[in-house]
């Protein structure tokens, strides 16, 4: 029953906040906060799951007006969980396949978000190129998922160097985000489904950095990633 409630209300939900979303968004196009407030009302929707979300966000992040945030990728819960922590003036970058999900991909690419094609790699190189020049003109930061796809219980994937040759070529800092592990966490016939943590952490500054540094850059990053996170799990083991 509860599962069938949850199903029932998430499906409202989603109809109901693509229909407003839209049509805040045409109201809105000129606003760089677009995905920031979609993802205040996202965030909202983790209760419905029954998941406590515990954001954290370094003060040193919040006071970086332009960056790469990399966050990790592990299931379609990730747009609830993460959304807790989502700055203001930040877009993300996603496949191009997203905008045919129903309901879903209307909105985010109306939301002003930016599509890739990671199956073409020169075209990925070209649209990174194209990214990086929209960040200078706009302001904007953006938002991806290094690992370029979910994980679904797989374990940490590798990461692309999509994200740190943006950062670089930006000439702005990696802001590492990590989420505490949700795979097989949700059981939609529980009330309570227990603690997410989403941590934001300090800058990484790429201040004189080149090309042949983004090796190092995505390997260091990822290491502090994965230490982030297994430091997260193990805090939510112990509560």
């Amino acid at each position: 029953m509860l599962f069938l409630l949850r199903m029932a209300l998430l499906a409202l939900l989603i109809i109901s906040v693509t229909v407003f979303g839209i049509v805040f968004c045409l109201f809105t196009l000129r606003s760089k906060n677009r995905v920031y407030h979609l993802g205040r009302v996202f965030a909202h929707v983790a209760s419905l799951f029954g998941l406590s979300v515990e954001g954290r966000v370094s003060e040193a992040a919040k006071q970086v007006p332009q960056a790469v945030y990399v966050a990790n990728h592990q299931n379609n819960f990730d747009l609830f969980t993460l959304a807790s922590v989502v700055p203001a003036g930040v877009v993300t970058v996603g496949k191009k396949s997203l905008r045919w999900i129903p309901f879903f991909g209307v909105l985010y690419w109306l939301s002003g978000n930016f599509l890739i094609d990671r199956e073409n790699r020169k075209q990925a190189i070209a649209t990174i190129e194209q990214i990086v020049t929209k960040m200078k003109k706009t302001g904007l930061s953006i938002w991806m998922f290094p690992e370029g796809t979910r994980s679904r219980g797989r374990g940490w994937l590798p990461f692309k160097r999509g994200a740190f040759h943006a950062a670089v070529q930006a000439g702005v800092p990696i802001i590492p985000v990590v989420c505490s592990n949700t795979h097989n966490q949700v059981g939609l016939n529980r009330w309570r489904n227990g603690k997410v943590i989403v941590e934001m952490l300090p800058p990484i500054d790429t201040t004189g950095l080149q090309e042949t540094d983004v090796v190092e850059l995505l390997e260091s990053c990822e290491a502090l990633m994965h230490q982030t996170k297994q430091r997260l799990d193990q805090e939510l083991a112990r509560a």
